[in-house]
């Protein structure tokens, strides 16, 4: 099997005049569909996203990884760290993705900005179903915090002190249902043994109760 072939097919996801290339995935049978929502300048070759998504799989979970930003997009800052047009952008990549998978439950795995992002496009739809957030920054997502309905669980590493404390402060401001979850030893990037592999059955757990179920 290729490279490419493990990973999904190469989709590219039309929102206007911005094409965003993507790959989608679906075990036999999918349970549902997550969306990774990529942080800080990474795409949809981001290693550990992609690890993730194809542990999501082995439990029967379809995924698509795209690229939040053009290539052009990219290369400044403040599109990084653009929620609101993160958000749109996700918002508009679930109507494709309902577009080629109806009825599936939906939903999202962020990273980084991409966290935000998530809550903030989760917020005020009703088919996102769960959101797992992996060294997120949930407290960019502000004002739309008190507004997720969607059960959203919090993935941190306990040496990642700054982001732990914010996820923290978001985690207060969430009404719905919510989980912080901090992985002993992992710091930002989930970089140490092992840690990766408890961000992947976090997730496994959590979005198998709340798209399965």
């Amino acid at each position: 099997m290729a490279a490419h072939e493990s990973i999904g097919r190469g989709v590219t996801i039309a929102l206007g005049p911005v094409a965003l290339p993507g790959l989608l995935a679906f075990p036999g049978q999918a349970i549902g569909l997550v969306l990774f929502a990529h942080g800080s300048g990474s795409s949809r070759l981001s290693v550990r996203n992609n690890r993730v998504a194809a542990d999501l799989r082995s439990v029967g979970i379809g995924t698509l990884l795209f690229d939040l930003l053009t290539e052009p997009e990219s290369l400044s800052r403040a599109n990084v760290f653009d929620i609101p047009l993160l958000a749109e952008r996700l918002d508009g990549a679930t109507d494709w993705a309902l577009a080629e998978a109806p009825g599936l439950p939906i939903g999202y795995f962020g990273a980084s900005t991409g966290a935000a992002a998530a809550l903030v496009a989760a917020a005020p739809r009703e088919d996102v179903r769960a959101v797992v957030s992996r060294g997120g920054r949930p407290d960019l997502a502000g004002a739309a915090l008190p507004q997720v309905t969607a059960p959203t669980l919090l993935i941190v590493g306990s040496r990642d002190e700054q982001v732990l404390d914010l996820n923290r402060q978001a985690l207060a401001q969430l009404r719905c249902e919510k989980r912080l979850a901090i992985v002993p030893g992992a710091t930002h990037l989930f970089e140490e043994p092992g840690t990766l592999d408890q961000v992947s059955a976090l997730a496994k757990e959590w979005f198998t109760a709340h798209l399965g179920g």
